[in-house]
């Protein structure tokens, strides 16, 4: 039995699903009746944590999708969804569930096509749909990168009706890229604990040159604490949470007014802007430094350095005199970089600027296009316990 069976066949039981094995030791005494699923959520910082979404909910975000849709002139009953994410996450669940809910075809895209974009661009010409029906796909920064880097990838993304991008900040080059090419991306925002989407930009604005990820959906509250975390409400919020090697550590994600912190710092003027994760930001000689936003600078100068960089991540490490300094590893193999990186962030203030630069050619993001960097915080000290 296929892994989508067995998820129709669970709901059609009424029964709560679990989407990957972390999920599988869900606390399901705590829930109430089925159907719904029990799904995978980040763990950037490190920690697997898994969500309760009943069915009702991911049936109000598509609702609350295909009414954006609607709004920007896309009949949501006349598209094709097609889905290179996988079912484990909720991205690549939701484009499966919006076209059980609005009627229409869901294609589901091997992972393996997804990096041989003359292959991706023929098993899409061939399908019956193709070129009749506005093709809808979402995808995470890394994946878009890929595509935008060979002809038929272009091909292929000039040919879509909308371009759903989301999972990770979008570097500002690749927006740059995409604007010349005129495709119809949509920045959004969103999370498993949110059914997905809560906040996505028109692909009109974004053409515009506007930044960020655009307005609410219709279901969806957003506002900031007093320390600037983004903090949602919406009928959608999962029941709750729990660790992955912690079943009973169940915590519900409403606070008495039904609002949702998300851990994410952020400002909403124009529109939702993410800054990046509170829990990532460091502390360095009294400033607060958020490492996501100095990676989409750095990424920028290395590219218009035609510099050969695959990726940088920035790390915060414990230092006595900052109390925290960053160490950056750089996608590359050529030790002449890190020489370069050093020139480009000299006139960088001294809480920016890395204080150690690595190679690590094997670096890169996951599937979804998110960092794990408790996995490169831990490639780091035992590289460090080496040469000690």
């Amino acid at each position: 039995m296929s892994e989508l069976e067995r998820l129709e066949q669970g709901l059609a039981a009424g029964q709560w699903v679990p989407l990957s094995p972390e999920a599988d030791a869900a606390p399901t005494a705590q829930l109430p009746p089925g159907p719904g699923v029990l799904v995978r959520s980040g763990g950037s910082s490190g920690g697997s944590r898994c969500c309760a979404q009943p069915s009702l909910h991911l049936d109000r975000s598509a609702a609350a999708t295909a009414h954006w849709l609607t709004g920007i002139g896309v009949d949501p009953a006349s598209t094709l969804l097609l889905n290179p994410l996988p079912l484990a996450h909720v991205s690549g669940l939701m484009p499966w569930w919006r076209s059980r809910c609005w009627g229409v075809g869901h294609q589901q895209l091997p992972s393996g096509l997804m990096k041989t974009p003359t292959e991706l661009l023929a098993f899409c010409q061939g399908l019956p749909a193709w070129g009749k029906n506005p093709a809808v796909l979402s995808l995470v920064p890394t994946q878009l990168a890929r595509l935008l880097a060979h002809p038929d990838g272009v091909a292929f993304l000039q040919q879509l009706q909308l371009i759903w991008i989301g999972g990770a900040a979008l570097p500002a080059p690749l927006a740059e890229q995409a604007r010349a090419l005129q495709l119809p991306l949509a920045p959004c925002y969103g999370s498993t604990e949110t059914a997905a989407m809560v906040a996505a930009l028109p692909p009109e604005r974004f053409l515009a040159g506007e930044p960020g990820c655009g307005d609410p959906l219709m279901d969806v509250e957003l506002r900031l604490a007093t320390d600037g975390a983004l903090q949602v409400r919406t009928d959608r919020l999962a029941l709750g949470r729990w660790w992955a090697d912690q079943p009973d550590r169940w915590e519900s994600l409403r606070d008495a007014d039904g609002w949702w912190r998300s851990g994410d710092q952020a400002a909403l003027t124009p529109g939702l802007q993410i800054a990046g994760r509170i829990d990532g930001a460091i502390h360095s000689g009294g400033e607060t430094v958020f490492p996501e936003q100095l990676e989409q600078r750095l990424m920028a100068a290395l590219q218009a350095a035609s510099l050969p960089v695959n990726a940088v991540l920035l790390l915060g490490v414990d230092d006595p005199e900052w109390g925290q300094r960053l160490v950056a590893l750089v996608g590359s193999s050529d030790a002449a970089v890190l020489q370069r990186l050093e020139l480009l962030t000299r006139p960088w203030p001294a809480a920016e600027t890395p204080r150690r630069w690595l190679l690590c050619p094997d670096l890169a993001p996951n599937a979804l296009g998110k960092w794990q960097r408790q996995c490169w915080r831990e490639w780091l000290e035992r590289l460090d316990a080496a040469e000690a």
